[in-house]
């Protein structure tokens, strides 16, 4: 069987943030995925050749997004984009020829060996691919390249209005999400059974990766006790709390949002070259050596 071809699409305006260089590396480390960005912010030093970056203002990337879409997209913040995820391959489909899966990522995360847990029987398997196990994981889902995945967004209800409105409507982890799964808080056999009459649940993936910590989810032991320092190493990552378990990613806006804010970006990445080394690890006050 051979291996999936990924690519994920990532549109970002605005500037880097400080922990770019340890997103890259962890790109770099994944050799047989694609990433392409749209984006303002400049090539980023070392980025590896996996990544891609087309460079366009905000107004003509939104100018593209109406073109594609028919609607008036011009938000004047550009997190409004989050809502564009579950759109992003038919609005970039002339960028997935040969590609077997597209993807939305956000960037406040660093990757483990994704092909380790995205293997070729699983996406032999699924159409669609969620790391939550009751609603659309935004921060980073694949979606079959095929033309009911790329326009599965159309089947949500007043689609256009939301992705035309100048509000953020978390309509990927939303709206979209309610196609999937409807009735999220069923106990679990009546879901099943709800999922079983649910066209749009079958060949779709929902299982939760536990690679957003620190929040209303808990860890697969049942409890709230989140791991302390996540460790990279040469593209594989594991945690304080887990032994060898391996994770596919560690999406850290627990800490970013709770913890970070409270220290200046010198305080958190102490050394500007540790992004370059074989080994680092990542806690409550930033990116620190093993």
């Amino acid at each position: 069987m051979s291996k999936p071809r990924l690519l994920f699409l990532v549109p970002y305006f605005g500037r880097w943030p400080f922990w770019m260089p340890f997103f890259l590396a962890s790109c770099r480390f994944n050799p047989d995925v694609r990433w392409l960005f749209f984006t303002d912010c400049g090539v980023p030093k070392d980025a590896p050749d996996n990544v891609r970056f087309r460079s366009m203002s905000f107004a003509d990337y939104c100018s593209k997004v109406s073109a594609a879409l028919g609607v008036d997209f011009q938000p004047r913040n550009p997190y409004k984009l989050c809502d564009l995820k579950p759109a992003l391959g038919y609005i970039h489909c002339a960028e997935l020829e040969g590609v077997d899966f597209w993807g939305v990522s956000d960037i406040d995360l660093v990757y483990g060996d994704l092909c380790s847990y995205f293997t070729s029987e699983r996406l032999e398997r699924f159409d669609f691919l969620s790391t939550h196990e009751r609603r659309v994981s935004g921060h980073l889902c694949l979606f079959r390249n095929n033309e009911r995945m790329l326009t599965a967004f159309m089947k949500v209800p007043g689609w256009q209005a939301a992705l035309s409105s100048d509000q953020h409507r978390a309509f990927d982890e939303g709206a979209f999400s309610r196609l999937f799964i409807r009735n999220k808080n069923w106990p679990a056999p009546l879901r099943r059974l709800s999922d079983a009459w649910n066209p749009w649940r079958h060949r779709c993936e929902f299982s939760e990766a536990f690679s957003t910590p620190n929040g209303r989810i808990p860890w697969h032991d049942g409890s709230f006790e989140f791991p302390q320092r996540w460790i990279w190493r040469e593209g594989q990552l594991f945690n304080d709390r887990d032994g060898s378990r391996q994770f596919p990613y560690f999406h850290f806006i627990g800490w970013k949002c709770d913890a970070w804010p409270t220290c200046s970006e010198q305080e958190l990445m102490e050394d500007a070259a540790l992004a370059a080394m074989d080994s680092w690890s990542i806690t409550p006050k930033g990116f620190r050596e093993v």
